[in-house]
């Protein structure tokens, strides 16, 4: 069988505002095998015009919303020809862009992820993959987590595979079929307390480290309902907004006991999740990846192999794994999974735009 390849510029923007990562990674399937190389990859820090505008849009009108969709698709073909003139990129086949997340209610049939598809392509010449989220919504599904499939085809090797994101979420194979979940917040609530002190993020947990648990709040955190609702589940920032926050201020505490306990809170979650099982591997990639001492607390909780790849994995995971998902769509095969998303079916999903004369 010949090897077919696909030269892909892949975009991932996450919820916690950290930056656009923006990959060129070749994705090969020979032998009813995918593999992947990821040539250049890069995070853009979002202007603070641009940061302003992704945090607010939430409380924003449909109008406003509309013409940011068509603005952000704007900005992306900027980012992606700026990428490919630096870079001396001449070969793609195509741009796939998960867009940023500004609505994410899938149990009231709807999610939004903005960044126009049909203005990407306009402004760098590229065919376009996204809006990989909406089809499964409709079909009953969470539209979430998507990277799963990812997990199952890229990343096989390892019994488990966690992304410590805004959002962390797992994926893992039980009894032949792929599961996967939004396991709890992140660095979504992490970076939020560490600014308000005048840090951006709290680097390697040093913040957190300083501070002491709050047991009455971790105790009131851990018993949130979304933890004892059943899975598939997935959270966005509306569960952090009406829940989290005002849980967490309600106890008026130092930033690093806050950050203390969150950690603790993440921490019981994530081993919840996880299976003792002998010789168990478990990858975690995401910016949460290198908050050493959150990473040492689920050590500390936990039997398991944790690996950390390299730092390329770790970044730009979530942006390799939409590539692939766009190879899929391309190829019209399935590219969310029922076992997943609780969608009535698996599905190929993602629309495709050219560009407009």
């Amino acid at each position: 069988m010949k090897e077919k390849k696909w030269m892909v510029i892949g975009l991932m923007s996450g919820t916690s505002l950290d930056g656009l990562d923006i990959i060129y990674t070749c994705i090969s399937y020979k032998h009813q095998i995918y593999n992947f190389e990821i040539y250049d990859c890069e995070t853009i820090k979002y202007p603070k015009s641009w940061e302003f505008k992704l945090r607010s849009a939430f409380c924003e009108s449909e109008d406003i919303v509309s013409k940011l969709n068509n603005e952000y698709g704007l900005y992306l073909g900027d980012v992606v020809n700026k990428f490919l003139k630096e870079h001396k990129i001449n070969k793609v086949d195509f741009i796939a862009s998960h867009g940023h997340t500004i609505f994410h209610k899938p149990n009231e049939g709807y999610t939004l992820q903005i960044g126009d598809g049909q203005m990407l392509s306009n402004k760098t010449g590229l065919k376009v993959i996204c809006d990989f989220r909406t089809q499964d919504v409709e079909y009953g599904g969470q539209g979430a987590p998507l990277v799963p499939i990812g997990d199952l085809f890229l990343f096989s090797e390892f019994d488990y595979c966690l992304n410590l994101g805004g959002f962390a979420n797992i994926s893992f194979e039980k009894k032949g079929k792929r599961i996967a979940f939004d396991i709890c917040p992140v660095n979504i609530v992490l970076n939020y307390y560490s600014k308000l002190i005048g840090y951006e993020f709290d680097e390697n947990g040093f913040l957190a480290e300083k501070g002491n648990i709050n047991y009455s709040l971790l105790k009131d955190l851990n018993e949130l309902p979304f933890y004892f609702s059943p899975i598939p589940k997935s959270l966005g920032f509306e569960f952090v907004k009406e829940f989290i926050f005002p849980l967490i201020d309600s106890y008026s505490l130092k930033v690093e006991d806050v950050l203390r306990t969150f950690v603790a809170h993440i921490s019981t979650q994530l081993t919840n999740c996880l299976e003792n099982r002998n010789h168990s591997k478990l990858l975690i990639t995401g910016g949460g990846a290198f908050n050493s001492f959150l990473i040492d607390e689920i050590k500390n909780n936990t039997q398991i192999e944790i690996v950390i790849p390299e730092n390329n994995i770790i970044n730009y995971k979530e942006a390799l794994i939409f590539s692939l998902l766009g190879v899929l769509r391309d190829e019209n095969k399935v590219n969310c999974l029922s076992s997943v998303t609780g969608a009535k079916k698996d599905h190929c999903s993602g629309k495709i735009f050219l560009k407009q004369i």
